[in-house]
This record gives structure tokens, sequence and C-alpha cells, in this order.
């Protein structure tokens, strides 16, 4: 039997420990929150389709013309708070316990926790991710590991919170509200403004969050009407919540100024989110067969596309006295001291990259690769600075539509579709296991590289792209790799750990995912219904 509480109904068993998340007044405020805005976020993700629609049928991606007044215009947005003016290097991970620990620990800026793509969203997963906000939130968190009995506890200056709520297009399947569950975007933001936002104010960090996936500006204009919203029913200044938008959509990059301008009191940053938007590339143009993407590891920054993308955001940030923030370095600390440090100089020279293009700060995954990018934009900025923010204005002049949409070249290999297989395999059934960011192959792989490999292979099938061993792409080629990839993962796992998990499933996701004739917007999607 479902639990209501103040109008929400929960289809997940409530225990006390989650009463003191779910309190009367909490979800209170989180079903008026779902009243007045969820209606509208149904109306944007309609607006998605319909624009999406026009590229399917040949259209390209363009500067709108009737905001070019907003583009052109002299404004910039509120101040930032002293807080959020050094961003230098932030560490990235999911709402779970240990790992935040770590992740505040870590000699870093800023900790984004991540109810997004670093999280698979089971009812356990997110409402005790709650409870670790606030406790981090409130400076109290502490963990014992029950196998090795280390004791974990907040040092004296952790980084900067900043919490990662879910896209607009996720809903929150535990929690309904008038027969319909809530968009897991409000869930999250409520709850975690709910209860924290006094904390965070009072030590001047916050509230802060990270906004995923916008690709169009009403998006933001939706956002900080709920901001707005929120602020006023408890009392909070206008302006207090400051947000980062990722800039990983492909829609989003011809729309930075009018972002800026929607949420102008509350805005504080851009983000380069270059996996998702890589993978928003892919899908974008899914029937643009002039749009190929080659194998998914030879699309770095320094592709035309995506050397376009990041000095067009670094010239819109500090045009609008907004940072810049750069992209993941996914790398793990590696086993042998000769590939750590191959794997240290690939970091050093990406994030040179962007700090050369006037990016203020840059996300690592693991704590060991925060020497590296403290040194690299440490050693960027000028003397006295914490940031960049009078520099990289006026290096997006010349960028036109076409540099942000360039085909990059590159083979199409064999190899790479093995990867794609065995990535993608892997990190499915890992999030089916309640696991959003998981260690394969060296790197950190979240859903938007998932999302990558799978996209990757239903459009080179659908084209029917020669790969490099002059062998077309068709389904049947497809299901022939597959089979022996996941043959492979099973001898890389082992019998046991294959028996025991939920492999069979993941397989049947990836097989639709590639060979369907229609492409799924968001793998999270269909592999949301197999999860409680």
């Amino acid at each position: 039997m479902a639990t209501t509480i103040s109008g929400l109904s929960f289809t997940s068993a409530v225990s006390s420990s989650d009463r003191e998340i779910l309190t009367d007044e909490a979800c209170a405020f989180l079903a008026d929150l779902v009243e007045k805005f969820a209606p509208s976020r149904d109306e944007l993700l309609t607006a998605r389709e319909r624009w999406q629609e026009k590229i399917d049928a040949g259209a390209l991606p363009h500067f709108r013309p009737e905001t070019e007044k907003v583009r052109t215009g002299d404004w910039k947005i509120a101040p930032l708070p002293e807080t959020l003016l050094d961003r230098r290097v932030e560490i990235t991970g999911p709402v779970t316990r240990k790992m935040m620990i770590n992740a505040l620990n870590a000699d870093v800026k800023v900790f984004m926790a991540d109810f997004e793509d670093a999280l698979s969203p089971t009812w356990r997963n997110v409402i005790d991710g709650q409870k670790n906000m606030r406790d981090a939130a409130h400076g109290e968190m502490t963990y014992t590991d029950e196998k090795s009995g280390k004791y974990y506890q907040l040092g004296d200056d952790p980084a900067i919170l900043i919490a990662r709520v879910r896209g607009l297009h996720l809903d929150e399947k535990n929690i309904y509200f008038k027969e319909k569950p809530v968009p897991g975007c409000l869930a999250d933001f409520a709850l975690y403004f709910y209860h924290n936002q006094k904390a965070l104010r009072d030590r001047g960090a916050g509230p802060f969050f990270y906004v995923p996936k916008l690709e169009h500006y009403e998006e933001a204009r939706w956002w900080n009407d709920v901001f707005v919203e929120a602020q006023t029913k408890l009392g909070v200044p206008i302006g207090a919540i400051k947000a980062t938008m990722l800039i990983e959509t492909l829609p989003a990059v011809f729309e930075m100024h009018e972002l800026l301008y929607e949420m102008k009191d509350h805005a504080a940053a851009l983000n380069c989110g270059r996996w998702d938007y890589i993978f928003s590339y892919i899908k974008t143009f899914k029937n643009h067969a002039d749009r190929i993407l080659p194998d998914r590891h030879s699309v770095g920054m320094d592709k035309p596309f995506l050397d376009a993308y990041s000095k067009l955001l670094v010239d819109t940030c500090h045009r609008r006295g907004a940072l810049a923030m750069g992209g993941m370095s996914a790398f793990l600390p590696a086993k042998s001291p000769e590939e750590d440090a191959a794997n240290k100089e690939k970091v050093r020279a990406d994030k040179q990259r962007e700090a050369d293009n006037g990016h203020d700060g840059s996300w690592i995954a693991h704590p060991a690769l925060s020497d590296v990018v403290n040194t690299v934009y440490s050693e960027s900025f000028d003397a006295g600075k914490t940031n960049q923010l009078e520099k990289g204005i006026g290096s997006g002049a010349s960028i036109d539509a076409n540099a942000l949409i360039v085909a990059p070249t590159g083979e199409f290999t064999e190899d790479g579709l093995r990867n794609n297989i065995r990535v993608a395999l892997q990190y499915i059934e890992a999030w089916l296991n309640g696991l959003g960011a998981v260690a394969i192959y060296g790197l950190m792989e979240d859903a938007a590289t998932a999302e990558i490999s799978r996209a990757s292979i239903w459009q080179w099938i659908k084209h029917g792209v020669v790969l490099s061993n002059g062998q077309q792409m068709t389904v049947e080629y497809y299901e022939n790799i597959a089979s022996e990839e996941f043959d492979v993962v099973r001898t890389e796992v082992g019998a046991e750990r294959w028996n025991s998990g939920r492999f069979d499933e993941a397989i049947d996701i990836l097989n639709e995912l590639c060979t369907s004739e229609n492409f799924d917007t968001f793998l999270t999607l269909s592999a949301y219904r197999k999860i409680s």
C-alpha cells in the first residue's frame, strides 16, 4: 500500500528514517512546486520533440533570430558570491556517503554531488542521497566501512557543495502527485533546498546547483521561475540560489547568452559537459548521413567543432560576468607508474588547452588528478587572480553556426565498435544494480559515456558506415561482434560475477538500443523501468 504524505503518494516503502527527509512540510513544499511547474515542464519536453522533428527533416541548428538583441545587448548576470569565484578544480561523483566524504575532503574547490548521470536512481539511492546531502550541508557527516572498519569524517575545510539535480526528462517513479509521477528534478531540488538552504546560507556556502541537459532558453526561464517560487515560499532572498548550467546539448550552445539572460539573477557559470555534448551531437544529427561521428576516443577537444564550442562558451560567459567551466577528466590511477604518468600527461595537455582558451576551472573524477589540474589552472591565472574572467572575451567573435556543427574526421574501426559494446554493456549492467559511476578500463564512466557508446553503434548501423577493415555496419554484423564481446566481458568479470549479475537484462537493453528502427532518446528511460 502506498504511503501518502501531504498530497504525495510514495510507491516504495518509506521508513521512519526516510521521514526525516519526507516530513509533512517538505512534502507539501514539493507538492506545491509540482502542481505549479510540472505541466509547463511537460510542455517544454513537447517543444523539444517539435524542434528535433525539424532537424530530422533536414534543418540545421542555428542562432535564434528573435533573441538577437539578447546576444548583442550590454548586460551582465548578478555579481557572484566570493565562495564561487575560485572553482579551478571540481570533483564529481554520486551522492553516496563514503564517496562524498572523500570528495569533500579532496584538494579541490568544489564537489558536485550528483543525482543525475553518476547515480542510478533507485529509491534507496535517491532518498539516502538526500540524507547524505543534508549531513554534508550541515557539516555533520561521518561513515564507518562495514568491511574494513575504517572511519571517515569531514575535514575542517571541505570543498563547496553543489548539487546536480536530474534533467527535465526524468521522472521520479516512486513519488506521485495526482496520479502522475513527479519530475525527478523537482524532487531532487525541493527536498535538498527545503532542508538545507538555511544551513548553507549561514555558512555562505549556497544553496548552489548544477542544472543539466538544458536545450532551449525557455527551459532556463522555467528553472528561474522555480527558483523564485521556492525562495519566495521560504522567505529566502531572491538570488540566493546560484546555478551553473551545463552546456551539454547541441541546441543549447546556440542559446548560451539567452540561458544566462533568463537566469541572470541566479546564474553562476556555464560548463562544457563534453561527453553529453558529443552524445547530443549524435542524437541531434541521427538522420544526417554527412554528420556521423567516428570512434569515440578519437573525438577530443582538439576537433574543430568542440574547440569552437569551448571558445564560444568562454567568450559568452566572460562577456556576461559568469565563470566558464571546462569538461571532465575521467582517468583513474593506473596500476603501473609509467601508465599513470602517461595518463596524467594526457590530462595536463587537455586542461592546458582549456586554460589557454580561457576556462576558469575544470572537472576531475578522482582526487589523484587534483595536483595536475590545480597546477595547470594556477599557473594560467594572472598573479593574485582566482579565475580568468577578464580573458577570452572576443574569442567567439568569428564562430558561426557551421563551426559548431562541422563533422569531425576520424576512423570508424572494429576496435572502436568492440570497445563501445563492452563499455555500454558493463555500464548498463552496473546501473541496473544501482551503480551510476563505474570504473571501466581505467576510466570513470557514467551515463553520458555509455550513451555515446550505444548511440554511435546505432548511427553506424543506420547509415551503413564502412569500417576501416572494409566491413559495412549492419544489424547482423553488430550482432556477431556483440556476441563475441559479451563473451569477452563474461571472461573478464568471471563466471560467478556474470551469473549473479544482471548481464542478460543488460544485453537485451543494449541490443534493443543499438538495433531498433527508432532512436531511444535516453537509455536511462528504458532502463529505469527495470530498477526499484
